[in-house]
């Protein structure tokens, strides 16, 4: 089950940061980053945060979130991470198809590592293609793909 999540409350931004934090470990490890910025993150940053966040629920248990930043431009997804408990579920999936179908964008963006291999599995399995690669201050190689659609109407 997919909701939209009250990031404002302080223990449903405390429940978003710790499924943030333990996948984050997960991608940490898969970039070899011994400074991953992601997982500085603090409470803070979720309670006053404007973008939308949604969250898979298995068993009354949040299992994912997908961090989306909504426009008339594009629909930016800022952040997918899956608690390890749950993962090769096909709850990642579940959650980009709810946000394809959600936001009526002709532009989706999303950047992640690009030894995040699960990930840009993931990005690829839905039609985004490479646009651009770079190295971050951290020694990330990062990658921003996209995905044009025609307009929804």
């Amino acid at each position: 089950m997919i909701e939209r999540l009250q990031n404002k409350d302080t223990k449903i931004a405390e429940k978003i940061r710790a499924v943030f934090q333990v996948s984050y470990k997960v991608e940490a490890k898969l970039l070899n980053a011994i400074d991953f910025p992601p997982l500085k993150r603090p409470i803070g940053d979720y309670v006053n945060c404007e973008n939308a966040f949604f969250g898979y629920l298995k068993d009354k248990e949040l299992a994912a979130v997908i961090e989306i930043i909504h426009n008339p431009t594009y629909t930016h997804i800022r952040s997918l991470v899956v608690d390890p408990f749950f993962f090769r579920q096909g709850i990642a999936s579940k959650l980009m198809d709810f946000t394809l179908k959600t936001f009526n964008s002709t532009l989706f963006i999303v950047e992640t590592g690009l030894a995040n291999v699960p990930a840009t599995d993931l990005y690829k399995k839905f039609d985004f293609q490479v646009v651009k690669e770079w190295d971050t201050d951290h020694g990330i190689r990062k990658i921003k793909m996209e995905l044009l659609v025609n307009n929804k109407s």
